[in-house]
């Protein structure tokens, strides 16, 4: 009987230790919208989406609600001996996969974004071969993203997304393919801010205030369609980036 006694006697403090240490950990908000983004990094709509639509959510603090997946795959392929091409070409495929090296690395989207962020302005500025200066600019690490790219690491988070990318249902028709809690926003991807604030089932954070209006939805670009298409391969270059 002592000899039990005193066993729980040495349990309490573990106990006690648990609870003051995990208390201070934050618990995850299972209510966070998911917002998924499928896309390419040379795709002009994908990089317009991210720097002018997805970058201001992190700056009105609507990301406090939304659990963000990034999956920088969108209208490549595998073929049968494993490649991978990408729509865009050869430069594509490595964007691709530095930015998909970042996630991994970082995955915290406030850590990973700003360098997918400044990429994007790159490639929006036609200057993406400089990708590497935003390393400098947001004063990340550089050796753990070119660790990943020059190793398989890279081509395996590729073939990962791959696959994520063609569970989609409905399949992907296009890229920028944004959806959120599973609902995809087809060409009105740009009005996501507001489909977050419907979902969102807490307390609407400042950043949602007038979002649900129909009359402040932001405007759509002055051009045609506004997408790359899946089955364009016309601009679907044989370019075998990655091999098995």
């Amino acid at each position: 009987m002592a000899s039990g006694r005193g066993s729980i006697f040495c349990f309490l403090p573990l106990l006690l230790v648990n609870f003051i240490v995990f208390s201070h950990f934050p618990v995850a908000d299972a209510s966070k919208v998911r917002l998924d983004f499928y896309y390419e990094t040379l795709c002009p709509y994908c990089s317009r989406f991210t720097v002018n639509f997805l970058s201001k959510v992190f700056e009105n603090g609507l990301i406090d609600i939304i659990d963000l997946n990034l999956v920088p795959y969108g209208n490549a392929r595998v073929g049968p001996s494993g490649a991978i091409t990408c729509q865009h070409g050869a430069d594509e495929c490595l964007l691709n996969t530095v930015e998909a090296c970042a996630i991994s690395t970082w995955p915290d989207a406030t850590k990973y974004f700003p360098f997918i962020n400044c990429v994007e302005k790159l490639v929006v500025a036609r200057q993406y071969s400089e990708w590497q200066t935003c390393f400098k600019e947001t004063g990340l690490d550089s050796k753990p993203v070119m660790d990943c790219y020059k190793s398989d690491q890279g081509y395996k988070l590729e073939l990962a997304y791959a696959a994520e990318t063609a569970a989609l249902q409905p399949p992907h028709k296009y890229v920028p393919w944004v959806v959120v809690d599973g609902k995809p926003l087809y060409e009105d991807y740009e009005k996501f801010e507001t489909e977050i604030c419907k979902a969102y089932k807490g307390v609407l954070p400042e950043a949602c205030k007038g979002l649900l209006e129909d009359s402040i939805y932001p405007a759509k670009f002055d051009e045609p369609g506004r997408v790359c298409l899946f089955d364009d391969l016309s601009n679907h270059p044989k370019v075998n980036f990655f091999t098995t």
